[in-house]
């Protein structure tokens, strides 16, 4: 391995410098040679992998990043010795207040410390954040050492290094690392700000939605004729609910509601387009031949779902929940509608509208779930479902043969 000291001094004499190239090796690659490499856990994989190279004692390194998620406060990327792909941890909403997070250095760098840096090797009783500590001495770790990477507007994340070396680092291996703290702040902050573009699309228009608008599919107008299965579901007497019951448990009731319908939906390949007050949009693209049969299969596991959410809420004292399923399928042009400054992408077309109408039609039928004759021909479960016959459905020129999904 080679040496940071100059080659004519001795190793052990700390004031002695690198030589310029030496010096720059890791800075001028993560500058100038980092620009294809899209994942943050890429980038520390490799930047361990140079250091090490480069002689700097580097056993363990982490990175901590708060992310705009719905599910998770942050991640935690961990790399150590001999790993060849670095481990990444999601951490939920609250750890913030647990014993553990406020024991730790992480938390003492996101309250404000410019460095928090401990020889393990001479770890005494009574030695802050000695349980965390421990473990690392257990792991072989002789040093450990965190700083902040400072993004845009105030937002504060970690990176840490850790030592398996006699003693630790030394001086100049720290002075090194803290040369990279710039760059390697700016690196991620560039990859962070894609991950968290790409989480908010994900989150508010959905995966393969999120995917078009990333590739450039922004201008208005814009889009594709899909084949595809259309669910529309709507939730009963939600008005009524809303007026009843105090507003966080009418948000509580509405969100179970909307997992309870939404998880088997995604489970089975359907994509969530919208979310319309107490209403949902859903298509099953028919490149998948099973669109059809899936989409069946989450509306059962979503009635099972709501049976055992209505369960619970009758424990709780409150209303049980109802919902009604429009299901047809058809052409739909799914792409970006709206005015100049703000667009919805979506799927609007007569087939949107026929699973409109017959998700409305179930108020009147009293069957929670109705399906065009076209949709069940197509999923070959004539046999399977209810017979209502025909009828005439608002906006249509002929009455529309619809069939009830027995559930029960």
């Amino acid at each position: 391995m080679q040496s940071l000291s100059n080659p004519v001094s001795d190793a052990s004499d700390h004031s002695v410098g690198y030589w310029p190239k030496q010096r720059t090796a890791s800075l001028d690659w993560l500058v100038n040679e980092t620009r294809n490499e899209r994942f943050i856990d890429n980038l520390l994989v490799q930047l361990c992998g140079r250091l090490r190279d480069e002689g700097i004692p580097v056993s363990r390194a982490t990175m901590h990043f708060r992310t705009h998620h719905p599910q998770w406060l942050g991640a935690r990327i961990l790399w150590n010795t001999g790993l060849t792909e670095a481990k990444i941890t999601t951490f939920d909403y609250g750890i913030e207040t647990t014993p553990q997070f406020l024991r730790s250095p992480v938390n003492e760098i996101f309250s404000g410390a410019v460095e928090v840096r401990k020889n393990i090797e001479s770890l005494r009783p009574g030695d802050g954040h000695a349980e965390f500590y421990d473990d690392l001495k257990r792991e072989g770790v002789t040093e450990y050492i965190a700083w902040p990477m400072e993004h845009t507007l105030g937002k504060r994340h970690i990176v840490t290094f850790s030592s398996d070396r006699p003693g630790g680092f030394l001086e100049e291996h720290v002075a090194y690392l803290k040369d990279l703290l710039p760059a390697l702040t700016l690196v991620t902050e560039i990859r962070l700000k894609n991950i968290m573009a790409r989480t908010l699309l994900q989150t508010y228009v959905g995966p393969h939605a999120s995917e078009q608008i990333l590739a450039g599919a922004t201008t208005r107008g814009s889009g594709a004729t899909v084949e595809a299965a259309i669910l529309i579901c709507d939730l009963r007497d939600f008005t009524t609910i809303s007026d009843h019951w105090p507003r966080d448990d009418v948000i509580e009731l509405l969100n179970a509601y909307f997992d309870a319908m939404s998880e088997p939906i995604e489970k089975h390949g359907g994509e969530i387009l919208k979310f319309m007050g107490d209403g949902m949009l859903a298509i099953f693209p028919l490149s998948n031949p099973d669109a059809c049969r899936n989409l069946l299969y989450a509306i059962k596991e979503a009635d099972a779902a709501m049976t055992a959410l209505n369960a619970h809420n009758q424990q709780e004292g409150r209303e049980v929940l109802r919902y009604g399923i429009g299901v047809h399928v058809g052409e739909v042009m799914y792409g970006n509608i709206g005015s100049r400054r703000r667009l919805d992408f979506t799927v609007i077309g007569p087939a949107v509208n026929v699973a409109s109408r017959l998700e409305s039609l179930t108020k009147e039928i009293k069957r929670p779930v109705l399906l065009s004759k076209a949709f069940v021909e197509m999923a070959g479960c004539e046999t399977k479902m209810d017979s209502l016959g025909a009828f005439p459905l608002r906006g249509l020129g002929e009455p529309v043969d619809v069939f009830a999904f027995p559930l029960q």
